[in-house]
């Protein structure tokens, strides 16, 4: 279970975006994920006649390392750290995340 999903609220924390806030559209399997409208790179790219694509400078996202986001936490209204709880019994009993600060459940 990760700690930080699709669709999670998150804040950069370090780096060229740092305190900007985006909602997490893809999250790789190589420890990194795509922010909507973060790392936005200039990318000169060649054309290709044969797939239909122009040349030219194209604005493209990059990935973040998960390293470099927190989880936003809207009650404290600041990013905060995710820890794991388990709650219910027997068969009902499942995993959640949490918010290390207030130990809230993490809702979406």
């Amino acid at each position: 279970m990760n700690k930080i999903r699709k669709g999670d609220e998150v804040v950069v924390i370090t780096g060229r975006d740092k305190d900007r806030r985006g909602t997490v559209s893809q999250v790789l399997a190589n420890g990194k994920l795509m922010v909507d409208g973060i790392n936005v790179v200039k990318k000169h790219q060649k054309p290709n006649p044969n797939s239909g694509v122009p040349g030219g400078i194209v604005e493209k996202e990059m990935p973040l390392d998960v390293s470099n986001v927190m989880l936003w936490n809207a009650a404290a209204d600041k990013g905060d750290r995710v820890g794991f709880r388990f709650e219910g019994e027997g068969s009902e009993r499942r995993k959640v995340r949490v918010f290390k600060s207030s130990g809230d459940v993490v809702g979406r």
